[in-house]
């Protein structure tokens, strides 16, 4: 069993078939990119706080090494081994997970820390590689063919996904969500299943932003499930009453459920000027960063309002404001760009892995990093409204930096695998 793809025609022929290596074993595009950015990133952090009473920056190189050496002991474990363990894995990070609604520490309004030997460990950040785990060994098995093969993965999603929702922590369970929808993808199931899951949601933002379009959104999806369901007269009248039921209950849940300060939080960023002082503080002085910033940037350690510290939060879930008005247009994109082949040779690494278990982590790993950085660019560019969602690699954050370098190192293992048994072809 090779692939629930079939793996046709390898197209995602790419680096590692050369005989000639940089440094041989060593993925070029798989580690240099994130290091790259995290050298970078210590400088912006360092920046931010130039006007601050304490100075942590080196502990995100700190963490990074740390990070590095424990990818490194990942990468030369096979996968199958984690496999056997993924239970407990799953075991211990709801465990984790629980203890944070007991004895976890608050911080910006949410419960999401744990104090262990005086550092701040964020289970919910761990909980991300569990959950990878745990749906690639139930995907491989059981790969999503009929609707009804939804519910078993779901079901196992929603457990860690409810504790860290209830944390709270939006961004963080928006994650799991996107992680689920693309494994499910991959292991087979099509694509309109993919956009029908996605409707309701859809169904909502178009009630309130344009209700006639509904006129047309809905049929359009109840042809949709007709085509692409089993059940030719259930499936269109199920999926019509839900998209009606979304767009009929969306609207008196916003005016009668959330609060105002919700509501504001959902929709600030189509017009922060409304409330420049208060809810669109942070996107406004992001703008006006990033803005700033031009086509070269104002140089590393040069920005104006990175230095005076305008931007709250800005080390954290705001990096890539101070990219933008350090090293302007032409930092960013090449950061965009670096993500963007970042994630393409993960994809060749799926593509190339010796077993479904193992192109499913890598994929899942991909939709993890990637869900975070659309989401946290969009954010701190006005595209979208502001979550708790770190930019992979460049964000400060210990936990995190940890996550991102055990997934890593859980893809090298896949990546040297892989290598191995296409040069035994």
């Amino acid at each position: 069993m090779l692939s629930l793809l079939s793996r046709r025609n390898r197209i995602f022929a790419g680096p590692g078939t050369s005989k000639r290596r940089w440094l041989p074993g060593v993925d070029r595009v798989l580690w240099g990119i994130p290091l790259a950015m995290i050298a970078v990133a210590g400088i912006l952090i360092a920046s931010t706080q130039r006007e601050a009473d304490y100075a942590d920056w080196y502990q995100h190189w700190v963490t990074a090494a740390v990070g590095l050496g424990i990818a490194l002991l990942l990468g030369r474990v096979p996968l199958e081994r984690l496999r056997q363990l993924q239970w407990p894995i799953y075991g211990a990070t709801v465990a984790s997970l629980i203890a944070v609604r007991v004895v976890g520490v608050s911080a910006l309004g949410a419960q999401s820390w744990i104090n262990i030997g005086g550092f701040h460990v964020q289970p919910s950040e761990f909980a991300k590689v569990a959950a990878i785990l745990l749906l690639a060994g139930v995907l491989s098995k059981f790969p999503i063919e009929r609707p009804v093969d939804l519910i078993r993965p779901t079901a196992m999603i929603a457990v860690p996904w409810l504790l860290v929702f209830v944390q709270p922590d939006l961004g963080t369970s928006l994650v799991f969500a996107a992680v689920l929808l693309v494994m499910a993808f991959w292991s087979g199931m099509p694509a309109a299943w993919v956009l029908l899951l996605l409707s309701p949601l859809i169904s909502a933002i178009v009630a309130g932003v344009w209700a006639w379009g509904l006129l047309g959104w809905i049929p359009l999806m109840g042809w949709l499930a007709y085509k692409s369901l089993p059940w030719k007269r259930l499936a269109p009248a199920v999926v019509i009453a839900i998209e009606g039921a979304f767009a009929i209950g969306t609207p008196w849940l916003w005016s009668n459920v959330l609060q105002p300060h919700q509501r504001a939080r959902l929709t600030m960023f189509l017009d922060p000027s409304q409330d420049p002082l208060g809810g669109g503080y942070h996107l406004l002085q992001s703008t006006v960063g990033i803005g700033s910033g031009q086509w070269f940037g104002l140089g590393l350690m040069h920005g104006s309002l990175t230095k005076l510290r305008f931007i709250p939060e800005q080390h954290t879930d705001f990096i890539f404001s101070a990219l933008g008005e350090e090293t302007g247009f032409l930092g960013s994109a090449l950061v965009v760009i670096g993500f963007a082949v970042l994630m393409w040779r993960l994809l060749q690494i799926a593509d190339r892995a010796t077993s479904d278990f193992e192109a499913l982590v890598v994929v899942g790993i991909g939709a993890m990093l990637m869900f975070q950085v659309v989401v946290n660019i969009n954010m701190t560019i006005g595209l979208g409204p502001i979550t708790g969602i770190p930019l992979p690699f460049l964000s400060y954050g210990r936990s995190a930096m940890l996550v991102n370098f055990i997934a890593l190192g859980l893809v090298s293992s896949v990546a040297r695998r892989g290598r191995k048994s296409s040069t035994r072809r």
